[in-house]
């Protein structure tokens, strides 16, 4: 699984926070509107630059056959020379650099033009168990409310990363869908063990359905996205939302979640050592949220041992080269084996944490308009 100095992952990170070349609100702030990534951050439905992104080097030994857009963003995120993420502790891993400093790097050195932004951005602190959780809440600048909703969840091992790094994702969602993007930011690990992050997740999206009217949203018209831990959430909040007999959400968007906990797939042995997220980043992020390693079999974290029955239509997003590829793959078929009407689709030459880099890599472009067509059916737009 906000000053963008807690941005995520470097060259060995995989869904992360850290030292972002630009300043950005405070996750714990209140008001949003006229942030840098309002203008900077890598927009879900920004124009792919007129001259591809090449890479420097020849491809990497762990993905032969990746994208030349890719490879650039990877190359970038070792040229920060950060230290692996599993040799650190959680608060060193969110100081590291992250694919987002890397895309934004790339766009910077590429002159790649950013169309403005096409949505107003406000911050919103909310009661939760223990404690507070921030919102931040994405508005359409055009069309007329009352407006569909996503409530988003970023990803980052539950461990590291923040709304700043996931800010193209969520931005990108709002205008391509015309929804009221509600994202999240749960209270991270070790700091907030299992299942805080859930039960966040959970009350955030409560929040959403109780005061849609509130941020010109349709409270009836409500759907959950994320991002690997995020997506992982998502999925949380449906299962949560169908036992608790509150309403359930019209879709979810999953791309590339934690959905097993077996790191002995195929997909984890043939990527065990990609980038930005290898097996030993998954192993990190599984000891520092767990209270103990028995609960990586809890259905919550094993979504594919869950009970499925009953959730809304689904769309799930992998990318090749990602361990957690088969994760997706495999709760994909789970989901269809209950009966749960499922869209998937795998990315070739893609890492994990690609779906947000739009700007710089097509696949991105792609998957953000698959998304969104999806989510935009199940709003009847």
């Amino acid at each position: 699984m906000k000053i963008s100095k807690n941005l995520s992952t470097g060259l060995q990170i995989a869904c992360a926070a850290t030292i972002s070349c630009f300043l950005l609100t405070s996750c714990g702030g209140s008001s949003e509107k006229g942030s840098k990534t309002d203008s900077l951050a890598t927009n879900m439905d920004s124009s792919m630059s007129e001259k591809s992104i090449k890479p420097m080097g020849e491809a990497p030994s762990w993905a032969p056959d990746i994208k030349p857009e890719m490879q650039a963003v990877i190359e970038k995120l070792a040229s920060y020379k950060d230290t692996p993420i599993p040799q650190l502790t959680a608060q060193e891993a969110r100081k590291n650099h992250t694919p987002t400093d890397a895309v934004m790097d790339l766009i910077k050195e590429n002159n790649i033009a950013v169309p403005a932004s096409m949505v107003d951005t406000m911050g919103k602190d909310i009661p939760a168990k223990g404690g507070n959780i921030h919102l931040r809440i994405y508005t359409p600048k055009t069309g007329s409310a009352p407006f569909p909703v996503i409530v988003y969840y970023h990803g980052g091992g539950f461990v590291i990363a923040n709304l700043d790094v996931y800010d193209a994702s969520a931005k990108g969602l709002a205008e391509q869908t015309g929804a009221v993007v509600v994202s999240v930011a749960y209270r991270l690990a070790p700091e907030h063990k299992f299942p805080t992050a859930h039960n966040d997740a959970y009350a955030a999206y409560l929040w959403t359905v109780s005061n849609a009217a509130s941020i010109k949203g349709d409270p009836k018209n409500i759907a959950v996205a994320g991002e690997s831990a995020g997506g992982n959430l998502a999925a949380n909040v449906s299962i949560m939302a169908r036992d608790k007999g509150a309403q359930i959400p019209v879709h979810q968007v999953l791309v590339y979640p934690v959905a097993g906990s077996d790191m002995t797939t195929k997909s984890y042995q043939k990527y065990a050592a990609a980038k930005p997220l290898d097996k030993p980043m998954m192993e990190w992020f599984v000891k520092n949220y767990l209270n103990n390693m028995s609960e990586a079999k809890d259905s919550r974290i094993s979504l594919v041992n869950a009970n499925l029955k009953g959730l809304p239509s689904t769309t799930i997003i992998t990318a090749e080269i990602d361990p957690l590829q088969n994760d997706g793959e495999m709760l994909a078929e789970k989901l269809k084996a209950a009966d749960v009407k499922v869209d998937s689709k795998n990315y070739s030459g893609v890492t994990h944490e690609f779906f947000g880099m739009a700007a710089v890599v097509p696949q991105a472009k792609d998957a953000q308009a698959y998304a969104s067509d999806a989510l935009k059916k199940a709003f009847k737009k």
